[in-house]
């Protein structure tokens, strides 16, 4: 049956056009009920065998419910298509959630498609709105199951709109509310999923300090996003993300275009309910509260901020703390410093953490109100209802927001789920996981579905292949971290009769078995790369490819895809090619065996004489970078040994890096830039490359204040004069470089993917490498970056068609967004990975050692402790007290008594003592004091 559609749409000039569109109704679209005796096929099914009740949802049940539907007790769901379609317009996340359960086996959830049937779908009657025509489908929908399946048969409409909810029940439709229907599943537990809506804050705040109040406003109101709008456009107000410091979470940051600096937001009455990632609109305060940054004093662990202020008050200024400073000093205009007055866009989710600690409400099984603590210390507390008090106040758990009124203190929440005991390892380690936003679940079916069957060998045709070179002659080796199984790299260095090198960086092919829009490759892309933990990997790819098919080991034929040169002994490149190879590695060797058969003047074996030559040729090139400009500089990487059967960390230091690691990265960089420029090259457009912008002068001034305050003076006008500056920033202490090369490290933005047809040419400079072009090839095991630039650069050999994705500009620039997400996420998930440990390893070791002091604050200092690669604020005095004997000189970086009995200087080492202390219940802390 064939239908016609009208509609009008509003075009970019302002013209209104009529569409008609053609829509087909059919007959044959199937209920998917396995009993039905009306003729339905069968073979797609996915409803529950036994005649129990079967649930029709609303769309706002989807949207605001999603964490229940999540659960298991619900099941035996309808999903129809006009509730899908307006779940996707209206919130992405929940969609997507949505369509994983309607495709999970274990679930029967089953998508009906009531648009197309001819016995449910609905035209629009004159004058009836969007919405109202959406719920009456939903009730038609819910109808023809009611009939068509028969008695025996429940079939209920869930809503919580009371109107929707009558006009079912007048139709002859059973409907309940969601409470409703879950109170009569008879699990108590299921309730606490429940998002209560925002009307309903109302009861709670009867609880605001567990005494009846009355409600005040706390909290400014948001403006309307016309008036935000309007007010960025006139340059009124000012838009960027909220980044919330994480030593004290009442001082934030928003980084704004509009005005080239970062706007400083102090207290949470100015944050005015926006959450850490939160874009939002910022107006500026009036110059005079501009406030110098580093006056604010460390914020103390357990220190609650008190906002019960009516906001536009004169009490209500940025939150700065005096400690022993004056007015005029304390009060020096410096950073622009805001209010939110707006939220463009929300980025609550599920955080995970514990209650705070409370007396036990009377009866039995009651419903209690309960304040969520989240690990994160940006995160304020959330009020929460739950019947089962008495099981999660030892327990992680995960708690969604809600709402948050500007009346409320704090924002409201729901219970999610229990991720299991305090201050167990596994617990915590699933904190990190679930908190940074890893998916670490096993591979589905379908995706492992796509792997070749093992035992896996390169076939007679992989050698016949004509795009494929057999280099199995060559001597390769490949040198990694000790105990590395997925690698992914492996080098050659062959001399040649002319006096020259021939050296070959040979990847593993990953693309050979990750094809694009399988199963495979669109799990590969979400994840977007793999994660490294202190004592577990999350791998991107499942490990029958990153440790067997695709892994380079020793002594055994894999498929690589290789840039070779011909370099001369100065390391100068005169050629380059690039093709698929097989290769037969002869050595895997770790960082510490590679550089130990260099050391070794008795050994003269082939293997090590390559490694010679590469090392040579690497000092070469890395020289030749360095006087380009490439800068030289540090991080705190931090290496555990873990016990093998407990999986606990027996020790800790800084990881050391050796010439071996200089060496190989020294070829992966050359390999990563002449795979860019080749891509590049041929497609102008549609490259994936990486950039690292120039930090701004803004972004450097903490650096010049430390350097000007203990005498150095650096130049930060290009990146080979910073370069030079911190070679010459050398002192009687060996480790005062690297303090200086880490602190330098700190100023430096992130470096991103992005497609280059989104930027111009001047934009793809990667400053840290002083390199014009830059791109990630050298790891396609665990970056999927890498594995479109494979596909890339088999495309611009003539090997591989180009595939369809690197026509859509929006697409690409969409998977850039995600990569550089989930590399970030990453990177944030293994620093907390080492802080969990690090607070593991030191709970029954309390040590003494010494540290070098970063920053000065005004009641203590933020200091390094380079044993062990820990930063950490130190206070020279104890909450409440009087700080008034301290004097801190923000200019000279130095923190003094009034007697000038004691003095602290930036960079300054100290003897401190580090102890895990518990100051709030369930948050341990590891607590620096001095000694």
């Amino acid at each position: 049956m064939l239908k016609s559609r009208a509609f009008t749409r509003q075009t970019r000039q302002g013209r209104v056009l009529k569409e008609v569109r053609e829509h087909y109704l059919r007959d044959d679209i199937y209920c998917g009920a396995p009993f039905c005796d009306k003729g339905c096929d069968k073979s797609s099914a996915r409803l529950s065998a036994s005649r129990s009740t079967i649930l029709v949802l609303d769309t706002n049940v989807v949207l605001n419910q999603i964490d229940l539907l999540e659960n298991p007790a619900i099941d035996n769901v309808v999903v129809l298509s006009v509730v899908l379609a307006e779940v996707k317009n209206k919130n992405i996340a929940v969609y997507n959630r949505l369509r994983a359960l309607c495709s999970n086996s274990l679930r029967n959830f089953f998508v009906f498609s009531n648009e197309y049937h001819k016995d449910t779908y609905v035209e629009a009657l004159a004058g009836e709105s969007p919405n109202d025509r959406n719920d009456r489908a939903i009730r038609v929908a819910a109808k023809w199951y009611h009939d068509h399946l028969g008695t025996g048969v429940s079939v209920l409409l869930i809503t919580n709109d009371r109107e929707n909810k009558k006009k079912a029940i007048d139709e002859g439709i059973s409907a309940e509310t969601v409470e409703c229907y879950v109170k009569s599943l008879g699990q108590v537990e299921l309730l606490d999923l429940i998002v209560q809506p925002p009307s309903e804050d109302v009861n709670m705040e009867d609880v605001e300090d567990l005494r009846p109040s009355k409600r005040k406003v706390i909290y400014n109101e948001h403006k309307p996003m016309s008036e935000v709008t309007s007010g960025l456009l006139r340059g009124l107000f000012h838009q960027g993300k909220l980044r919330v410091n994480r030593f004290n979470p009442f001082e934030a940051y928003v980084g704004s275009e509009s005005i080239g600096d970062e706007i400083i937001i102090y207290g949470r009455a100015n944050m005015n309910r926006a959450f850490d990632g939160d874009i939002v609109a910022v107006e500026l305060l009036p110059q005079e509260q501009w406030h110098e940054e580093k006056s604010l004093a460390l914020a103390d662990e357990d220190e609650e901020e008190d906002v019960h202020l009516a906001p536009n008050s004169a009490d209500d200024a940025p939150r700065v703390v005096n400690q022993g400073q004056t007015a005029s000093e304390e009060m020096k205009p410096s950073r622009p410093t805001g209010r939110v007055v707006g939220i463009i866009k929300r980025n609550w989710h599920s955080y995970c953490g514990s209650l705070e600690p409370m007396p036990m409400p009377g009866g039995n099984g009651g419903l209690a109100h309960a304040l969520f603590v989240s690990k994160d210390r940006r995160i304020p507390k959330i009020r929460i209802q739950t019947r089962q008090l008495g099981n999660l106040l030892d327990k992680r758990i995960i708690v969604a927001v809600d709402s948050w009124d500007r009346l409320s203190r704090y924002p409201t929440g729901h219970y999610v789920r229990t991720i299991g005991e305090i201050g167990d390892r596994d617990t915590e380690t699933e904190v990190v996981l679930i908190e940074n936003d890893i998916d670490a679940r096993p591979f589905s079916a379908q995706v492992l579905a796509c792997l070749p069957p093992l035992p896996w060998s390169v076939s007679s045709q992989d050698l016949t292949n004509p795009i494929r070179q057999d280099l199995r002659h060559l001597r390769v080796c490949s040198v990694d971290p000790p105990g590395c199984r997925d690698i992914d790299d492996a080098l050659h260095c062959m001399p040649l009769p002319n006096g020259n090198f021939e050296v070959g960086v040979h990847i593993a092919d990953v693309t050979n078995f990750v094809h694009p829009g399988t199963p495979l490759d669109d799990e590969a892309s979400q994840r977007g790369t793999s994660v490294y933990l202190v004592e577990r990997r999350i791998d991107m790819l499942p490990k029958p490819l990153t440790e067997d098919i695709c892994s380079l080991r020793a002594d055994v034929e894999r498929l690589a895809f290789s840039v070779i040169w011909e370099m001369t002994p100065d390391a100068e490149i005169i050629s380059t090619r690039y093709t698929k190879s097989v290769i037969k590695s002869c050595a895997a060797l770790s960082y510490v065996e590679a550089q130990a058969r260099m050391d070794d003047s008795r050994l003269v074996d082939p293997i090590t004489s390559d490694l010679r030559n590469l090392n040579g040729l690497a000092k070469i090139m890395r020289q030749r970078r360095i006087d380009r400009g490439a800068l030289t500089l540090a991080s705190a990487e931090v290496k555990f040994q873990i016990d093998t059967e407990t999986h606990d960390p027996l020790d800790i230091g800084m990881y050391q890096i050796r010439e071996a690691n200089q060496m190989v990265e020294e070829f992966m960089l050359a390999a990563n830039v002449a795979v860019a420029e080749k891509i590049l090259k041929h497609f102008p457009l549609c490259s994936l490359l990486r950039r690292h912008p120039s930090p701004t002068k803004e972004m450097l001034e903490p650096l010049l204040h430390t350097a000007e305050a203990v005498g150095l003076s650096l130049d930060v006008t290009s990146s080979k004069a910073l370069a030079d500056s911190l070679d010459r920033a050398v002192g009687d202490d060996p480790y005062f470089n690297k303090l200086i090369r880490i602190l330098a490290t700190r100023c430096m933005t992130q470096a991103v993917y992005f497609c280059s047809g989104d930027l111009s040419p001047p934009e793809y400079l990667h400053y840290g490498l002083a390199s014009p072009l830059y791109t990630h090839f050298t790891s396609p095991i665990r970056r999927y970056a890498d594995v479109i630039v494979h596909r890339l650069l088999a495309a611009s050999l003539g090997i591989y068609k180009l595939p369809g994705v690197f026509q859509d500009r929006p697409k690409l620039t969409s998977i850039s967004d995600n990569l550089n997400y989930r590399h970030r996420n990453a990177q944030m998930a293994s620093r907390a990975s080492v802080e969990l440990h690090t607070l593991i390893f030191f709970r029954k070791r309390p040590t003494d050692t010494e540290a070098r002091i970063v920053k000065i604050r005004s009641n203590g200092f933020i200091v390094f402790v380079p044993k062990y690669g820990i930063e950490g604020p130190v206070y020279l005095t104890s909450k409440g007290e009087n700080a008034g004997e301290w004097s801190a000189d923000e200019k000279q970086q130095r923190i003094r008594k009034v007697d000038g009995s004691v003095s602290y200087g930036v960079l300054g080492t100290v003897r401190i003592h580090m102890e895990v202390v518990e100051p709030q219940p369930n948050r341990p802390k590891l607590q620096l004091t001095l000694v």
